[in-house]
C-alpha cells in the first residue's frame, strides 16, 4: 500500500524493528515500539496486545451543527458553533500493527535551516509573484518534505505562520515548524531586497517595501526599530528571532565581510528576545560578525563558513551553537551566473566550508544542520543527498544523531515558545512519535537518506502515518 493521505490509526504496534533511538551508535536489534495517539508507550522485546487497545479520548468542546436558520436564509449548507461539556471517555480502535523486520525504525530527520516560503520559487519571481500564489507552491513543497522523512523544520526566515498553521490544523500534510517570521534587516543588509534606484530615500514609494508588507524581512536600523521589529514577530507567534548580522551571497547590496547592526542594535534584539523566553540567531559568515554576536547575547550562528578558529573557541565558550551547512561549490550550489558580484561571494563563501567544520570539531562545538534551500525545487528534492554528504566530515552516526537529537535540542532553547511541547530526535518511552521506518540501516549507509522515495517505508508525525509501503 502507498500513500500521501493521513492513515487513521490511534495505535500503531512496529514489530521487530531494529531501533536508533537518536543518541546511541548501537542499534537495538529485534524490539517492539509501541505508538499510542501521539506517543511513544513502550519499547520491548515480544510486546504483546490484543487486536483492539483501550484508549481515553476527549468528547465534546467547540463544534459545527447544522443551523435550520441559515438553512432559512437560503443558504445550501449552514453552520453554526456550539459548545458541549468536554468530557474523557474510554474507547477501543483497532491496532494498526507494522512488521518491521530487518528495517531500522528512526527519529524524523529535522532541518534546522529551513525556508519554507522560499525554497521552490526563483528569486525572481519571488520578488514578483502574488502571496497566495507563492503560499500555494510552498503549501504543496512542505508536503514534498513530509515525504522526504523531514518531520520537522526550523524557518529561519519568511512568512510562515499561515503554513505552519494550515499544516497543524491538518488542511495539508506537512512538517513542524518552528517560525521566525520575517528576518531582521538592517538598511542595505542581507534581507533589504529594495531596488537603490526606486526605493531610496524610504518613503518614496511608500514607508514598507513589499517585502516587508508580506513579511519576508523587517528593516530596522537603530535600537528603537529593532526592539519594534523583534515584538512584531513574537506577536505573530515567533519560536525565534533571525537577525542579518552580516553580508550575503544572494543579496546584491551588501559586500561579503562587512559588519551588520552595531553591537547595541543587536543586543537590543537579545533583549526583547530574552524577554519572551527564546533567543536570537543570526546569518552570517566573517569572524568579526560572528564575534560580535556572540558579545551580544546571540545564542546561534547560522552558516559560520569563515569563522576562525578564535571565533569557534569564543562560541565553545559562550555555549552558542554553529548551525552549520554543507555548502560545497559543487552541483548542489545555487547557480548565479558566471563573472555575478553573487558568484564571486559563492566561491568565497564556500572556500570556508571544510575549515568551519574542522575547527567545529576541534573545539568541541555545538553543532546543528541544516540546507538553507533557496529558489529551486530540484534542489530542495536533494534534502537528504544534502545530508548524506555531510560524512565529508562526520561518521554516519554523527550525522545522524546531530539531524536528529542534536537538532532537536536546538528546537527546544525556543523554551515557551516551542510550539510542539514534548519531547523529538529520539525515540524513547513519552517522546513524540515522530518516526521514520526505514529499509535497511542507515547507520552503515547513509545513502538510504538521499533516496527516502525508496528507502523510507513508513513516514509517522505526530502519531499519524503519512506514508506506508510495505510488502
Amino acid at each position: 500500500m502507498n500513500t500521501i493521505a493521513t492513515i487513521p490509526s490511534e495505535v500503531t504496534l512496529f514489530k521487530n524493528v531494529n531501533v536508533f533511538d537518536g543518541k546511541s551508535e548501537k542499534l537495538l536489534e529485534g524490539y517492539d515500539v509501541l505508538v499510542v495517539k501521539n506517543l511513544i508507550m513502550k519499547i520491548d522485546r515480544n510486546i504483546r496486545i490484543a487486536d483492539t487497545y483501550e484508549i481515553d479520548v476527549k468528547t465534546g468542546g467547540f463544534k459545527e451543527v447544522p443551523s435550520s436558520e441559515a438553512e432559512h436564509h437560503g443558504y445550501a449548507t449552514g453552520l453554526v458553533t456550539v459548545y458541549e461539556p468536554e468530557t474523557m471517555v474510554r474507547k477501543q480502535v483497532k491496532v494498526n500493527v507494522i512488521d518491521g523486520t530487518e528495517q531500522t525504525l528512526m527519529p524524523g530527520l529535522i532541518d534546522a535551516h529551513a525556508h519554507t516560503m522560499m525554497s521552490d520559487i526563483p528569486l525572481g519571481t519571488l520578488l514578483t509573484a502574488d502571496l497566495n500564489y507563492i503560499t500555494l507552491v510552498h503549501g504543496q513543497a512542505a508536503t514534498q518534505q513530509l515525504m522526504r522523512g523531514f518531520t520537522a523544520v526550523r524557518d529561519v526566515g519568511g512568512p510562515a505562520f499561515g503554513l505552519k498553521r494550515a499544516i497543524d490544523e491538518g488542511v495539508i500534510p506537512g512538517p513542524r515548524i518552528w517560525p521566525s517570521g520575517a528576518t531582521i534587516t538592517q538598511t542595505s543588509g542581507h534581507g533589504d531586497f529594495r531596488s537603490p534606484v526606486h526605493d531610496l530615500p524610504r518613503g518614496v514609494s511608500g514607508e514598507h517595501h513589499f517585502s516587508e508588507r508580506f513579511g519576508f524581512s523587517a528593516i530596522a536600523d537603530g535600537r528603537a526599530e529593532v526592539l519594534r521589529a523583534v515584538r512584531e514577530q513574537l506577536m505573530k507567534g515567533a519560536s525565534q528571532i533571525k537577525v542579518m548580522a552580516g553580508g550575503g551571497v544572494a543579496s546584491n547590496y551588501d559586500p561579503l565581510d562587512v559588519v551588520q547592526y552595531s553591537e547595541d542594535e543587536m543586543r537590543a534584539a537579545v533583549e526583547a528576545a530574552a524577554a519572551w523566553n527564546t533567543y536570537v540567531a543570526v546569518h552570517t559568515y566573517t569572524p568579526a560578525a560572528i564575534q560580535q554576536a556572540i558579545r551580544a547575547g546571540v545564542k546561534c550562528i547560522e552558516h559560520a563558513q569563515l569563522v576562525d578558529e578564535e571565533s569557534v573557541e569564543m562560541a565553545v565558550k559562550a555555549g552558542v551553537w554553529l548551525s552549520l551547512q554543507p555548502f560545497l561549490d559543487d552541483e548542489d550550489a545555487i547557480a548565479f551566473p558566471e563573472g555575478s558580484q553573487n558568484r564571486q561571494k559563492m566561491i568565497q563563501m564556500t572556500s570556508g566550508t571544510d575549515n568551519a567544520y574542522n575547527f567545529a570539531r576541534k573545539y568541541g562545538a555545538r553543532i546543528a544542520w541544516g540546507t538553507d534551500t533557496l529558489f529551486d525545487t530540484e534542489l530542495a528534492k536533494k534534502q537528504g543527498k544534502q545530508l548524506a554528504k555531510m560524512t565529508r566530515w562526520f561518521t554516519p552516526f554523527e550525522v545522524l544523531k546531530m539531524v536528529t537529537h542534536d537538532n532537536a535540542e536546538l528546537l527546544a532553547m525556543s523554551g515557551p515558545r516551542n510550539p510542539y511541547p514534548g519531547r523529538l530526535g529520539v525515540v524513547e518511552e513519552g517522546a513524540l512519535a515522530d518516526l521514520i521506518l526505514v529499509d535497511g540501516n542507515p547507520l552503515q549507509n547513509i545513502q538510504l537518506i538521499a533516496d527516502p522515495d525508496q528507502n523510507f517505508k513508513v513516514i509517522m508525525k505526530d502519531g499519524r502515518i503519512y506514508k506506508k509501503v510495505l510488502d
